[in-house]
């Protein structure tokens, strides 16, 4: 794969990711990816201009100018795009994220890992883009020991380092991953198993009695009740979400919950807190909802999160791993992808 053709698949995947076809203007954005799908980037542009005049401020319409300009060589223009965009919605993390794809393609590594960076901050699960900060981390570090060598050709050190990042990355090494759907394995715990129980042993003059057998472990319960159950939590989840209700909504997760980026539960908890507490209505639904029982007190819940507020409409697929704990289910993972 080619760096300019591994770049083009990750932007039209985050395309998809940002939800472009989830608003009341679905035709529109349909007949431009048709047209873009054909190759016919000049009138997939042209569509799009049209729309944008009537409608300047529509970010996903935005979001998809860019990708096109992308598509068809025209980077600088797409970089005021997408900067345009993450001005006007510093709160999202995919155009920082195509930028970073754009300055990569030109070289421009500082400006990567910068716009990189600034997605995590929006975005600290944002899987992507946390790939490819790795992907320039690994190129600077080429190019560093590519200098290094060239002063002093013998460093056998430097020698050895490069040879071990291209050997670690191969022809990934500096480019942007595609937004795929695949995910980390996640480790199946299996249900704990009574041990046998001790037999009983005679010592005279007085029978000891047998040792009590240990209790039984607990049946798991029926999937169909589980998934009744992560549902119900899902969907409580989603409710305190859109009313708002910081602290209900922090609640629903577990204390153990996996911190993205690994920061501190008391850094995350006020993040979210800050955001969530912004003016303005906001409202979360869940469609899509899949469950799958993992054992008996953990689940994986996959479905498309719809966000909308007065200025800004999302749709994006998420997964919640969640666990059951005093006899709540409680999210322990959350990542957006499957």
């Amino acid at each position: 794969m080619t760096l300019s053709r591994a770049f083009s698949l990750n932007l039209l995947v985050v395309a998809l990711m940002f939800g472009i076809f989830a608003n009341a203007h679905a035709d529109s954005f349909l007949e431009i990816e048709r047209l873009m799908k054909q190759g016919r980037n000049a009138q997939a542009l042209e569509q799009a201009d049209k729309y944008l005049a009537g409608n300047p401020k529509d970010a996903q319409a935005r979001f998809l100018k860019g990708l096109i300009l992308t598509e068809m060589n025209r980077s600088d223009e797409a970089i005021v795009v997408f900067q345009k965009l993450t001005e006007d919605y510093p709160e999202l993390p995919e155009p920082y994220n195509n930028l970073a794809v754009i300055y990569a393609q030109q070289k421009q590594y500082e400006k990567a890992k910068q716009a990189l960076e600034a997605a995590i901050r929006t975005h600290p699960a944002y899987a992507t883009a946390h790939e490819n900060l790795g992907d320039v981390y690994a190129r600077m570090a080429s190019q560093a020991y590519d200098k290094a060598l060239q002063i002093d050709s013998s460093n056998t050190s430097a020698q050895s380092k490069l040879s071990m990042i291209r050997n670690l990355v191969g022809v990934r090494v500096a480019q942007a991953k595609p937004a795929t759907n695949a995910e980390p394995k996640v480790a199946v715990a299996k249900p704990p198993q009574a041990e046998p129980a001790t037999p009983a042993v005679a010592a005279p003059p007085v029978a000891k009695p047998a040792s009590p057998k240990p209790a039984p472990p607990k049946p798991a319960p029926e999937p169909r009740d589980t998934i009744a159950d992560v549902t119900k939590a899902v969907q409580s989840w989603a409710v305190a979400w859109s009313k708002k209700d910081v602290k209900a909504y922090l609640a629903h997760y577990a204390n153990d919950f996996a911190i993205p980026g690994g920061g501190s539960r008391a850094d995350w908890e006020a993040e979210r807190t800050d955001r969530i507490d912004k003016p303005g209505a906001i409202n979360i639904s869940i469609g899509e909802l899949k469950v799958t029982p993992e054992s008996a007190d953990k689940a994986t819940a996959r479905f498309r999160q719809h966000y909308r507020s007065a200025t800004f409409k999302s749709s994006s697929v998420k997964t919640l791993v969640l666990v059951s704990q005093d006899g709540r289910w409680l999210i322990q993972q959350e990542r957006i992808g499957r």
